[in-house]
């Protein structure tokens, strides 16, 4: 199977008590970002700047675990920054799998190796390592020589001590379709456990020449989920044909809710435009009907997998067909 049996369970069990409840507006997963620092700056990152006059700060441990049950949602990816420079990160991973929450702990995999001693290997626990290229391209969208090469001595590692492990790619309007697939195969040599694409947001603030238009995303993922390269995706195959062009999805900007030490950011992972204290007020003051293709210009080119996947789920059983395609792609 694709994603370890007690996920599916769990998300299969959450999503019958959402629809029996009739709500309508629910998580699926918690972006948590105890904090923003960061041991890098990457070209295409819009949190240093975000974020930049609170870098500092933090949440606290509790903070983190009572956002989790305010919140609710059965995984939680814990990022940032990086979140390997959180201090009780170790005891926060260990207190989200009591609470038998399916965790995607994010790292640009610099500190990852020497973690691995205190990080449990468990089926809650998927580490997630940020790839965007072979060892110069990604080292230069990074800014910094030999961090691809520490991540895949980390992956080697992590992989050899029984850890689940995934790939994060970020694909910008400079990427190579080519040199993705190459790095696809190699990651698939080392037995990944899956491989997460999704095209780059332009953040505010950031560079505009690094990102793709709808159409120019629809032709490089045309070109890299070719059905002759039988990749591992952890994408999923109907949101693969969205980035394709070859189906039409709005946005569900309320299921990847994010916390960070400002507060709830508001409307979604990518967009700020505020920040509440709690996750009750996030989702009843944010004015959902302002957002997404059409209605905000700043969503006229996202296709980003934390807004569109979500949408998958919930319009899942909609269409048998569609069903059958997942399931079929779940199991494989």
């Amino acid at each position: 199977m694709r994603f370890p049996l007690s996920l599916d369970l769990s998300l299969i069990a959450y999503l019958i008590e959402k629809r029996l409840q009739r709500q309508e507006k629910f998580p699926l997963v918690l972006m948590l970002e105890p904090t923003h620092l960061c041991n890098l700056a990457c070209q295409g990152c819009g949190r240093i700047l975000e974020y930049r006059e609170t870098l500092g700060q933090m949440m606290s441990l509790e903070e983190c675990l009572t956002s989790v049950a305010e919140c609710g949602a059965p995984v939680v990816t814990v990022t940032g920054g990086e979140p390997l420079l959180y201090p009780p990160v170790f005891e926060l991973i260990q207190e989200l799998i009591h609470r038998r929450k399916h965790i995607y702990l994010c790292t640009n995999g610099l500190l990852l190796e020497k973690s691995l001693p205190k990080l449990p290997v468990s089926n809650y626990l998927t580490l997630s390592v940020h790839l965007d290229g072979l060892a110069p391209t990604h080292d230069l969208i990074v800014g910094r020589p030999g961090v691809f090469d520490q991540a895949i001595k980390a992956i080697k590692a992590a992989k050899r001590q029984g850890f689940q492990v995934c790939t994060n790619t970020t694909i910008y309007k400079q990427t190579d379709v080519q040199e993705i697939e190459i790095l696809f195969a190699y990651l698939t040599q080392l037995d990944i456990d899956g491989l997460l694409a999704s095209p780059a947001f332009s953040f505010e603030g950031v560079s505009p020449e690094l990102f793709l238009s709808r159409e120019e995303i629809k032709e490089k993922f045309t070109r890299l989920t070719d059905d002759v390269h039988h990749f591992k995706f952890y994408d999923s195959p109907l949101y693969l044909q969205f980035l394709r062009g070859e189906r039409e999805y709005q946005c569900t900007p309320w299921a990847n809710p994010t916390r960070n030490p400002k507060g709830w950011r508001s409307p979604c992972y990518q967009l700020m435009d505020a920040h509440y204290p709690t996750y009750e007020e996030f989702m009843t003051r944010t004015e959902w009907e302002r957002y997404g293709v059409g209605r905000d210009r700043r969503c006229q080119q996202c296709m980003m997998h934390s807004g569109f996947e979500p949408t998958v789920v919930r319009t899942l059983g909609k269409d048998l067909k569609d069903l059958w395609e997942m399931l079929r792609w779940n199991i494989s």
